[in-house]
């Protein structure tokens, strides 16, 4: 009799246990995913290189889709890099207006088309990532070091909405 009581309550304790993701209900079917280049609004150089290559790694990382080719993909993630904006965070003692360290911001917009039917849209949103640096002798430089890491923190914000709806 105790055996039963133990069996029974050790099957009951992973009941509404499901396997797999948590996936958005709309994203059910969607297991293979392509990225096309992203675009640029800004004035950043290559920063549409960047922010593909941040959110195509940041996909890998989740592991919830596969990126694939066009002709095997079951949705095509487009994005575009909507702002690159620069807040001076800490002046220097004797110029407040010389910045010695900086926040970047970087707002990338995006659209998960479904593949077969690219006027349906599966998901929508931007996604905000933000980075700090200290400000060195030549500021372009800087600025060009700080943000793979701020498009690397804007790509898994997307990537954990698809990947988790939220």
């Amino acid at each position: 009799m105790r055996f039963l009581l133990i069996i029974s309550l050790v099957f009951t304790s992973c009941t509404g246990y499901q396997l797999g993701g948590a996936k958005p209900a709309i994203l059910r079917d969607v297991k293979n995913i392509t990225v096309p280049m992203f675009r640029n609004d800004t004035l950043h150089p290559r920063a549409e290189a960047l922010a593909t290559s941040a959110a195509t790694d940041a996909v890998v990382r989740d592991g919830t889709y596969r990126i694939t080719s066009l002709d095997k993909a079951d949705a095509i993630l487009e994005g575009t890099v909507r702002t690159i904006d620069y807040t001076p965070l800490r002046s220097t003692r004797l110029d407040t207006l010389r910045p010695e360290e900086l926040q970047n911001t970087v707002t990338l917009t995006w659209t998960l088309k479904d593949a077969r039917d690219p006027t349906k849209t599966l998901a929508s949103g931007s996604s905000v990532g933000n980075s700090r640096f200290f400000v060195d002798s030549n500021l372009q430089t800087s600025r060009t070091n700080a943000l793979p890491d701020a498009l690397e923190r804007a790509s898994e914000s997307l990537i954990s909405r698809l990947a988790n709806g939220f």
